[in-house]
């Protein structure tokens, strides 16, 4: 049986974020109808005007005027009615959210409803995404325009976040499952640097190997393994966007003695060499 696509971002852009406007009788996103699929990045949808739907991993949601949505990666997704819709449509690599936004969303996991925009709040979004939509489009050449487009980016990520913020309050409890995935992903985070065996995870939250292998497939579709590599490659991409380091003592902070052994798994998960993913982001 064929598994489900994963798309990646990487493979439409280089900068790490894909944004589009899109109005009625426009796909939400570009070429043929995807189908049913996931994504290794978040997307988010800005509702100007009209109605949209989704099925996410089988809920159908309803998209209307000023909503806020997102898409979590490993989220099960596929359009089904954007005919009527108006708004913008924005795709961003992970290693581009702050861990503290990251851990609003991800605290949603299967919860996560739109949240309904106010007037003030929809005017300061729309003016940023076609702030950034217009920077994005610039000659890459222009000095510093990545960078520019990133901080951008980072005020849009800010408010959706804390507009999610208010809605966390107000959830049901998860199931056992969703729990323990969200504690993992938490305690990942704090121990990508040191711990990389899913047993380590396992003995840490109390359960046995197989139940939280079994629990976050459940849930994200992937499982244990894939998400301590996936977090391992992001953190590799923060240090090589953001520090000074070098290859090897960005494999060493990561816990990795052969360097080589370090790089040859970056390219595996990405299809990009370290030097060269850093010399992209920050051309």
């Amino acid at each position: 049986m064929k598994d489900i696509p994963v798309h990646q971002l990487q493979d439409r852009v280089s900068s790490g974020l894909e944004i589009r406007h899109f109005v009625p009788h426009e796909k939400l996103g570009k070429g043929e109808d995807l189908g049913a699929h996931r994504d290794d990045h978040y997307i988010f949808f800005v509702m100007e005007g009209g109605v949209a739907s989704l099925m996410i991993d089988f809920d159908e949601l309803h998209l209307q005027k000023s909503s806020l949505y997102y898409i979590l990666p490993g989220q099960v997704h596929h359009r089904i009615r954007a005919t009527e819709a108006d708004g913008w449509f924005v795709a961003v690599d992970t290693l581009l959210i702050p861990p503290d936004y990251r851990d609003v969303f991800e605290n949603q996991l299967l919860l996560q409803q739109p949240f309904i925009l106010n007037e003030r709040q929809l005017n300061q979004c729309l003016s940023l995404l076609g702030l950034i939509d217009e920077k994005h489009n610039q000659d890459e050449a222009t000095p510093f325009n990545i960078s520019i487009v990133h901080s951008l980016l980072q005020s849009f990520l800010g408010i959706a976040a804390a507009g999610f913020v208010c809605l966390s309050s107000s959830r049901s409890s998860l199931s056992r499952p969703a729990q323990l995935s969200h504690q993992f992903k938490k305690l990942l985070v704090q121990n990508v640097r040191t711990l990389k065996s899913p047993s380590a995870y396992a003995s840490q939250l109390n359960v046995s190997e197989s139940y939280l292998n079994e629990s976050l497939k459940k849930v994200t579709g992937f499982s244990v393994s894939y998400w301590v590599q996936n977090e391992v490659i992001l953190e590799a991409k923060r240090l090589l966007y953001y520090s000074q380091m070098n290859v090897k003592e960005i494999a060493h902070m990561l816990g990795y003695e052969d360097h080589a052994y370090f790089s040859r798994l970056f390219k595996k998960a990405t299809n990009i060499t370290p030097l060269n993913f850093r010399a992209n982001y920050r051309k």
